[in-house]
């Protein structure tokens, strides 16, 4: 699990069936958890906003987390931080 700030969104008319209806943000990543790339889409089923802390779960645990076993899904947002020590 990564913590990072949305920085911004993505519009995509046309997408796989199963990402129909599901908003995607662009997350960046808190610096000194950056493992190459510093910053990712994530879908967001939680109501995240520009300027909002988040969790972000990748990987098959990305999926469980927005309860969509079967999309193609990388990366989750899976919380938004209220209180966090450390993160900028």
């Amino acid at each position: 699990m990564l913590a990072g700030k949305v920085v911004g969104s993505i519009v995509s008319t046309r997408k796989h069936d199963k990402l129909v209806g599901n908003k995607f943000m662009i997350v960046e990543i808190v610096e000194h958890m950056k493992e190459g790339a510093g910053q990712l889409v994530a879908i967001d089923n939680i109501g995240a906003g520009i300027g909002d802390y988040v969790l972000v779960a990748q990987g098959s645990a990305a999926r469980k987390g927005c309860v969509m076993p079967d999309a193609p899904v990388d990366a989750a947002i899976i919380g938004i931080i209220d209180d966090g020590t450390g993160l900028e």
